[in-house]
């Protein structure tokens, strides 16, 4: 695969599902692969280094070159531990795709503050953490790609995920200022929303649909916005079942006021103010 050869990347979540697909394709396109996983299970719990071994030994006897690292991305001291795998093990760090997650789905009525916490810290926090501890690095050699793993329950809502989502959607808010950030070093950063059958869907679609749905058909375009031919920064796709499309804001036409305007003609101009019909992208009146 072009533009990723003798590159080193990061993923994290690496042990199983879309995780491990991408470091195995990144392994074939020639990229040295740092395969973090703390071998915990779906909700978060528990540990085991066999899951990263299994994938690094997969790479190695394909002829690849891989690492494993077993550090939570939860952490500062975890993200600086694995960023520091791949600059022991091969000297640099190239990129980085934040794939980490757990679930604790709840209705929000029933979802407690420490279920909020754990959830957003891995996702979140931990994309936040890993990319980092990989920026400077990225800063000073003028070259970088980072893509975070964002979810059509951030992008869309999904009932029982508000922590879930509110992370997922975090995330983008955290690649739109990656990638004006990283521009003028030659960085960028772009989310990706899978559709894909793993350990994390396996109860919310029935077998049928999920068996249309094999993980690897999100792993090309991981590779793509990790490789230098990648362009884009800033993009959100979802990617799924053969099919990929791009998500982007935009804005309505909206209603200016002369003065400040009455809760009455806030209400009474509504309708013109959402309709979308002659919208545009939208861009930060502020930026």
């Amino acid at each position: 695969m072009a533009g990723v050869e003798d590159r080193v990347v990061v993923v994290t979540g690496a042990g199983n599902g879309l995780g491990r697909e991408y470091a195995l394709l990144l392994a074939r396109g020639g990229a040295k692969v740092v395969v973090n996983d703390l071998g915990g299970a779906r909700d978060g719990s528990g540990s085991d280094s066999a899951v990263a071994d299994i994938v690094v030994e997969e790479i190695r006897e394909a002829g690849g070159q891989a690492v494993a690292n077993y550090d939570t991305v939860a952490t500062e001291e975890g993200a600086a531990a694995i960023i520091e795998t791949a600059l022991t093990a091969f000297g640099a760090v190239h990129g980085v795709v934040n794939n980490a997650g757990i679930l604790r789905d709840k209705a929000f009525h029933k979802l407690d503050a420490a279920e909020w916490d754990l959830v957003t810290r891995v996702h979140l926090a931990g994309g936040f953490h890993v990319t980092r501890q990989a920026w400077p690095h990225l800063r000073e050699q003028g070259f970088g790609r980072i893509v975070v793993a964002t979810s059509t329950s951030g992008l869309y809502g999904n009932f029982g995920q508000a922590n879930y989502g509110a992370a997922k959607s975090g995330l983008v808010g955290l690649v739109n200022t990656l990638a004006i950030e990283g521009a003028r070093h030659g960085i960028l950063a772009n989310a990706v929303a899978p559709i894909a059958a793993t350990r994390m869907t396996q109860d919310v679609a029935t077998a049928e649909v999920l068996a249309e749905l094999p993980a690897a058909h999100v792993a090309p375009v991981v590779g793509y916005l990790m490789s230098e031919e990648c362009s884009d920064s800033g993009t959100v796709v979802v990617a799924g079942g053969g099919q990929v499309h791009r998500v982007q804001y935009f804005q309505s036409k909206g209603f200016s006021f002369t003065e400040t305007p009455s809760i009455d003609e806030i209400a009474a101009n509504w309708s013109r103010i959402t309709d979308m019909d002659a919208a545009v992208p939208g861009v930060n009146p502020v930026g």
